[in-house]
């Protein structure tokens, strides 16, 4: 059954309506009661709100190399579970995706497992070893469409190559997804280098080392005309920095993670391994000028840099542990609890800073559209009275670090519709393809 009808759904908390989907398209959007059940699987969408599903931008989903923490399967369902019908698949993995092979394996083995769409993105430098620049056009010309490359993990410190490389996407439109990290400043680095770090006895990670890498790039932007990412803006400086250089018509675009929306480095304290990531957590004056930057525009999108590890890599002491956090199940939540609840974004601010923005900074046909007539039929119906406790045994993911652990968050995704078939249903997976 390809009909498929959405009844008394607010679109965007503003207008409610039915809407009408069919061979994975958008056909009607009717007045609620309006629109024609006969034949058709019909969700109730009463007190719901619909938005355009999601896109992020910052998904590690280890496959290859790493099926231990996350397979493209286990990451995606997870994905359409948090509402997401897209995500960008980062290239540190094992063997990293920096030739047209690995990127297509991994396209591939997300039109194999269904739950949403899968964007490879594509290693700047070969093995991200930062020497070599690996072969952008070919993935570019892949069947997977590269069009965002980042050494992620790792920072392009190599203002050469960085230089080289934002020339080079600029003949197919790509963009370079920095991870902005001076490698020098953060040796050794554990957590937010300030007096907290001083007092337990970890060595400090400074602002510095994040807005000395975007300074830098941005420059470079401008000065070769190309198209600039920024990966997980951690600090008020960072978000100071990409304002000034919008101000000046730099093509710069920039993505912000939930963690650093909600969380701060106060929680190091407790030196438990579930609040170490990178960029490290910062200070509540960072946590507010990054909501204020989101709020604004000057941050274009929520990027979850989803970063599952298995247990012996986060279970252990602070210093030996992993860097990294789960994200994708609970990003609306939290993005509701940092920015909705707080009153600095409403729904179509959410639609466009989880969706839209991040659709068109990677290149993305047929998502980030709006809910109308003739679009495709991605779309996220989400509980806004809804609360839960995150129980990590319970999460899609094969990885249990997440931060929120009996957390209890606001918002809820109930039912993921992609390209037109329910993934999702009453916050429960389900196959239809």
């Amino acid at each position: 059954m390809s009909r498929l009808v959405i009844t008394g759904a607010s679109i965007l908390n503003q207008a409610t309506a039915d809407i009408v989907i069919d061979s994975g398209k958008i056909v009607e959007v009717a007045k609620p009661g309006a629109a024609d059940t006969f034949g058709a699987r019909v969700i109730d969408a009463a007190g719901l709100i619909a938005l355009p599903g999601f896109v992020d931008l910052h998904t590690h989903l280890r496959e290859p190399g790493r099926e231990d923490a996350e397979t493209v399967e286990s990451g995606t369902r997870a994905a359409a579970l948090g509402g997401f019908t897209c995500v960008h698949a980062m290239a540190n993995t094992e063997p990293v995706a920096d030739t047209a092979g690995v990127v297509e394996q991994v396209w591939r083995l997300g039109k194999e497992a269904g739950w949403c769409e899968v964007r490879p993105i594509g290693a700047v430098t070969v093995g991200l070893a930062g020497t070599h620049m690996a072969e952008l056009g070919a993935m570019a010309a892949s069947a997977a469409q590269v069009r965002l490359f980042s050494d992620d993990g790792k920072c392009v410190d190599d203002a050469v190559i960085m230089r080289r490389a934002l020339e080079y996407v600029k003949a197919f439109d790509g963009a370079i997804a920095q991870h902005a990290q001076e490698p020098r400043l953060t040796e050794g680095a554990q957590m937010n280098e300030g007096v907290l770090s001083g007092t337990l006895g970890l060595r400090g990670w400074p602002a510095v080392a994040e807005e000395a890498i975007i300074a830098r790039d941005v420059l470079l932007t401008q000065h070769v005309n190309s198209r600039l990412h920024v990966c997980h803006v951690s600090t008020a400086g960072s978000v100071e920095l990409i304002r000034w250089a919008k101000s000046k018509g730099i093509n710069v675009t920039a993505e912000v993670t939930p963690h650093h929306l909600l969380l701060t480095d106060e929680l190091a304290r407790s030196y438990d391994p579930h609040f170490k990531v990178n960029p490290p957590l910062r200070t509540q004056e960072d946590v507010l000028a990054l909501r204020e930057g989101l709020a604004d525009g000057t941050i274009d999108a929520v990027a979850t840099d989803h970063a599952p590890h298995p247990s012996e890599d986060k279970e252990c002491e602070w210093s030996a542990a992993a860097f990294g956090m789960l994200g994708l199940e609970t990003a609306l939540s939290v993005v509701v609890e940092s920015m909705v609840n707080t009153g600095l974004l409403d729904w179509a601010g959410v639609a466009d800073r989880m969706s839209i923005r991040p659709a068109a900074i990677g290149r993305v046909r047929d998502q980030g559209g709006r809910l109308e007539v003739g679009q495709p039929a991605h779309v996220t119906l989400v509980d806004p009275h809804a609360s839960w406790t995150v129980r990590p045994n319970e999460l899609a993911s094969r990885s249990r670090n997440t931060p929120y652990r009996e957390r209890v968050l606001p918002g809820r995704v109930v039912h993921t519709i992609f390209d037109g078939k329910p993934t999702v249903i009453d916050g429960q997976t389900e196959r239809m393809h």
